[in-house]
C-alpha cells in the first residue's frame, strides 16, 4: 500500500506516490465542498485529479477513506500547529486554549465542507464517525496531544487521573467541533470564546482533583462514556482493585 503521508513533510520533499495521494486527496476536498459529499463520486474525483479511476481506488478504497485521510490530515497538522505553544507553556489553560484554537485555526477552511459531511459523520454507524473503529488512527493523534499537554504542564495530577484525563480533553474537543459546525457568527467568535472558556474551566478542573475526595468523581464520568461509547475510550482496571488481587 502507498505511504500515508497527508499532513506536513518536514522530512523532505514527496515521492511521487505520496504527490499523487495528496493530489487526490486535495481534489476530494475541493469537489466535496462544491458538489457535496453525496454527490461526489470516486469517478468524479479521479477525472478532476487527471488520474485514471483504478489509480484513485489505489490511494483510497472509497469515499470514506478519503475522509480518513482528511481526518490523518487534520491531526498531522494540528500536532504541529501545536508545537510552539507546547513549547513555550507550562500552565494548563495556556497550554489547551493554545491547542483547541489552533484546531480551530486549522479546520476554519473546512467549515462549509464540515457542515455538509456533518450529517454522515453523525451517523453512530457510519466509518465517518470520529468514534468508529476506522477513526482511530486520528482519534489516537489527537488524545496524543492532549497527553502532551498535561504532561509538559506544571499542574500536579494524581497518577490515577493521568490515563483518563486526556480522553476526557479530547472528548470536550470533540463538543468544541459539534459548537464550530454551527456556529455562524463571523469568523467563528464564539467557538474561539468557547475554546478559551473551557479551557479555563477544564485547568480550574484539574486543580479541583488534587483533592482525593473529587478523583472518583472523575473516574466515574470516564466509566461513564467508556460503557456507553464502547470503542471509544480504552476500558480502564477498576481501581478499587491492587495488581493481583481478586
Amino acid at each position: 500500500m502507498p505511504v500515508k503521508n497527508d499532513g506536513p513533510d518536514a522530512a523532505g520533499p514527496q515521492s511521487k506516490s505520496e504527490q499523487t495521494r495528496a493530489l487526490i486527496l486535495e481534489t476530494a476536498m475541493r469537489l466535496f465542498q462544491e458538489r457535496g459529499y453525496d454527490r461526489t463520486t470516486m469517478r468524479a474525483i479521479a477525472q478532476e485529479a487527471g488520474v485514471s479511476v483504478g489509480n484513485a481506488y489505489y490511494y483510497f478504497a472509497g469515499k470514506e477513506h478519503l475522509i480518513q485521510g482528511f481526518y490523518d490530515r487534520i491531526a498531522a497538522e494540528h500536532q504541529v500547529a501545536v508545537r510552539e505553544v507546547l513549547d513555550r507553556e507550562t500552565d494548563l489553560e495556556a497550554r489547551l486554549a493554545g491547542v483547541l484554537t489552533a484546531w480551530l485555526d486549522i479546520a476554519r477552511p473546512y467549515h462549509e465542507f464540515a457542515v455538509q459531511f456533518f450529517k454522515n459523520a453523525a451517523d453512530p454507524d457510519s466509518p465517518l464517525s470520529p468514534f468508529s473503529p476506522e477513526s482511530e488512527h486520528a482519534r489516537e493523534q489527537a488524545i496524543s496531544v492532549h497527553r502532551e499537554v498535561l504532561a509538559g504542564s506544571k499542574s500536579k495530577v494524581a497518577p490515577e487521573l493521568r490515563e483518563v484525563l486526556p480522553e476526557l480533553m479530547w472528548l470536550s474537543q470533540m463538543g468544541l467541533v459539534l459548537y464550530w459546525v454551527f456556529d455562524r457568527t463571523e469568523g467563528r467568535e464564539r467557538s474561539y470564546r468557547l475554546a478559551r472558556r473551557g479551557a479555563r474551566l477544564t485547568a480550574r478542573g484539574v486543580a479541583l482533583a488534587r483533592f482525593r475526595a473529587l478523583r472518583p468523581l472523575v473516574l466515574e464520568v470516564h466509566e461513564l462514556f467508556t460503557d456507553f461509547l464502547p470503542g471509544m475510550t480504552r476500558a480502564l482496571p477498576d481501581p478499587g482493585k491492587r495488581a493481583g488481587g481478586t
